[in-house]
Order: structure tokens, then sequence, then C-alpha cells
């Protein structure tokens, strides 16, 4: 008997081990759908696109959703409108859904440097190859063995600028804040969220000492403004590993870490990848 009840912990812990940590779904512009792939029951993965890019699927074993094999998991732009359907294909099948309206609050920041807040024709120029050599990043498809859907923290602090955030640079409207700022001394140490491939560092004209690492699946994550960059592009890490360290370069109002989170190119908020 003893035995029996030995075996049944451990497949009762096995079963445990093995089930997927889905990110927070929140289908809000900025957010994160996760869509039952019903209908489809191939063996390998289905392919799947939203808005010309690339979805992360995988396979629903150990999740809630029991009604499918495979699930798409797929980036919200922040552009989405409440009252535009949604059109997400996977293979030959279509899947529609909805998303809810989010009203972001305004933030206002006094920027010391005016061509951060008005660049000039070559800034403009320099900040438009920065910024095809991101879109490229973002874009970047790989297929670990392992799939990642939660991070740890990269950086200990406060969390000073959340996701979304309406901006105005010297009163002037600029794009919503595409990511989460966490506030920390300069020098402390920015570390890999989780296992992933360097696929761009370099000096950016508004994000500073940049780092950007694939995760594999359309998932992408970007570390900004840092003093020190202690990776290379094609640099293997696993979680904790040191990516560089916080700083105060580019476009900035003092030290800390502009962290982002882009699935299938599609900027969302990190914090529907964070365990708490």
């Amino acid at each position: 008997m003893l035995k029996i009840i030995t075996l049944i912990s451990f497949i009762c812990i096995s079963a445990i081990s093995h089930a997927q940590t889905l990110p927070q779904e929140n289908r809000v512009p900025g957010g994160i759908a996760i869509i039952p792939l019903t209908g489809i029951e191939t063996q390998k993965a289905p392919t799947a696109w939203y808005k010309g890019n690339r979805v992360m699927v995988l396979p629903s074993s150990g999740t809630e959703h029991t009604e499918s094999k495979w699930l798409a998991v797929a980036g919200i732009p922040l552009s989405a409108k409440a009252d535009q359907k949604q059109h997400l294909k996977a293979n030959s099948t279509s899947y529609y859904f909805t998303v809810e309206g989010k009203e972001y609050k305004a933030q206002y920041l006094t920027i010391k440097n005016k061509r951060h807040v008005e660049p000039d024709p070559e800034d403009i120029k320099r900040w438009r190859t920065e910024k095809a050599k991101m879109v490229a990043a973002y874009k970047h498809w790989s297929e670990p063995k392992e799939i990642t859907t939660h991070f740890a923290i990269p950086a200990k602090g406060p969390y000073s600028s959340p996701f979304g955030l309406k901006r105005f640079f010297n009163k002037q409207p600029r794009n919503p804040h595409s990511g989460l700022d966490i506030a920390a001394p300069h020098g402390d140490p920015i570390t890999a969220p989780s296992a992933g491939t360097v696929v761009d560092t370099g000096e950016y004209f508004f994000n500073g000492n940049t780092v950007i690492v694939d995760h594999g699946y359309g998932l992408t994550t970007m570390y900004c403004h840092l003093s020190k960059i202690d990776v290379k592009i094609g640099d293997k890490v696993t979680t904790g590993d040191k990516l560089g360290e916080i700083g105060k370069t580019g476009r900035v109002t003092g030290p800390h870490l502009h962290w982002s989170v882009s699935l299938n190119n599609t900027r969302v908020d990190p914090i529907l990848f964070l365990n708490q």
C-alpha cells in the first residue's frame, strides 16, 4: 500500500511540475490574448499570425484550456480599438476576439536635452536606423527547446513609471510609454529574467545603452539607459546572468531601467509575465 501511495504522489508531483505557466491574460490595448485554437488537432504546432506578425503557439496540456490542443498567445498593440474585432489566423483557420478599452494615465516630464524632444534632421536619420534594428530584433523568430512564458524581475527597485502612460515631454505629446521603468541606483546590476540569446546591443539616441534579448517564439525583452553593457550579440544567457548596469544614458530624467517586453512584435505590459 505504501508503494502505491508513493507512486501516486510521484505521478501527481510530476504532473504539477510539467504544468504550463501562462502569462496573465488581459485583453486590453497593450495586453495579451490567449486564444484556444479549437479544431486544430495536428501533432505539429500550427503557424499563427496576427496583424502580419507570427504568434507564439504552445500546447494546452497542463493549462486550464482543455477545449483545444493548441493555444495562441498574442500581444495586443496599444493602438487596438475596443470597437474593432481582432483577427488571428492559424494554418487556414480564422479566430476572432475583441478587446476591452483601457484609459492609461498621463505623465508629464521635463527633458533638459532639447534635442531629445525636438531632434534635428541628423538625429531623426539616426533614430530611423536604430528603429529598423530594433524592429528586426523584435521580429526575429527562434524555436528553443523550452518556451518562455514568465519572467523574473531584471532589476531591484520600485516601479517608477508603469506601462502605457500617455507621455508628454516638455508639454509636447509623444508616443505612449512602451515599457516598465524600475528606479535603481546608478551601477546596480541588470539581470536576464529568463534564458535567451542577445540579438542586439548598442548606444541609441533615445534609449541610450541598450540590450535586446530573444527568448524564442516571438518573445523579446529590451533594456535601456544602461551605464554599462556586459554582453555582446550572440551571447547565450540564463536567468540571473548579468546584462549590464543601471544608468541614465539617452532620454532620461534620472538613473533607471526601462524594461520592455515584445510579443509578436508588439510591446505589452511586462507585469503580465511576472509571477506575482
